[in-house]
């Protein structure tokens, strides 16, 4: 794919970054020469922008390992080994690594994101398609998946988590700003967010569930252990936990919320050792009996 001047004229580039790209390429170039060209000289940002522009390529590269001070892609990286990059790591189509990634910028992948071991992010994480990660993933900074999550162990995000598709993480999930998912949430272990959380279909965990502010649910939240939030619970259907159902002080716990009154029995049962305060809908079932 060759990129003319008048292509990236067309785009309203600034007038720093255009100049410089007439002088280096004149009439223009190969549109991945092009990347490699700019990350080689310091314009990390500039690269990202020329790709932010045209798009991903078909273009499929197959290398041992990466280590670099900054990575710009367009098309989709297969990795043999591992990815360590000091600053930005951007693909515009699909990153594939049989080791771990480390990123010490933002991490931007346009397409999946697999990864047989661990990802360390040390800015922020996007990737627009699934994620896949053997081990665990961290990021320091926002984490958003446009696709489905699936993590072998623990997830934690210090900044805002957004997962578009369902979400499975084998252990924890703990995230330092609001927690989204737009269908289920599953998680080994406990989950925590130290702001609102608010889940599109059921959450289920093995351990607690705690939200900072609210805590929402489209169907139903089934926890090992607490449910809990410092401001209220709000299920579509049915509640059940093994130590306890607990709302905010002066906030209250709805179940059932999408449920005909007539039907709560059945489909908007709250479970719990003890009744929880401030139960405002819902059938009180009493401790479940598994």
């Amino acid at each position: 794919m060759v990129l003319t001047r008048s292509f990236v004229r067309a785009k309203r580039p600034c007038t720093d970054g255009f100049r410089w790209f007439v002088r280096q390429f004149d009439e223009g170039g190969n549109y991945q020469e092009l990347l490699d060209t700019m990350v080689a000289a310091g314009r990390v940002g500039d690269a990202c922008w020329l790709l932010e522009q045209f798009g991903p390529t078909g273009e499929v590269r197959v290398v041992d390992a990466i280590e670099a001070d900054a990575v710009v892609f367009a098309g989709t990286l297969q990795v043999r080994g591992n990815v360590d990059v000091e600053g930005k790591l951007h693909v515009g189509g699909g990153l594939q690594v049989d080791g771990g990634v480390r990123v010490g910028g933002d991490l931007i992948v346009g397409g999946d994101l697999r990864v047989e071991g661990n990802v360390r992010g040390e800015g922020r994480v996007t990737i627009d398609g699934d994620l896949r990660a053997g081990w665990g993933v961290e990021s320091a900074g926002d984490l958003h998946c446009g696709g489905e999550a699936r993590i072998g162990w623990d997830l934690r995000c210090g900044g805002r988590l957004r997962i578009d598709g369902n979400a499975f993480i084998g252990l924890e999930l703990h995230s330092e700003g609001e927690l989204r998912c737009g269908k289920g949430l599953q998680v080994g272990g406990d989950i925590r967010a130290e702001a609102n959380v608010r889940v599109g279909q059921g959450i289920a965990a093995g351990g607690s569930v705690h939200g900072a502010m609210h805590l929402e649910a489209g169907w139903g939240i089934k926890a090992g252990g607490l449910i809990s939030a410092e401001a209220a619970i709000r299920a579509g259907e049915s509640l059940q936990a093994g130590e306890g159902i607990r709302a905010g002080k002066g906030y209250g716990v709805f179940a059932g919320l999408d449920v005909q009154v007539e039907s709560w029995e059945s489909s908007a049962r709250v479970s719990a050792p003890e009744k929880p305060a401030g139960l405002m809908s819902g059938w009180w079932a009493g401790p479940a009996l598994c």
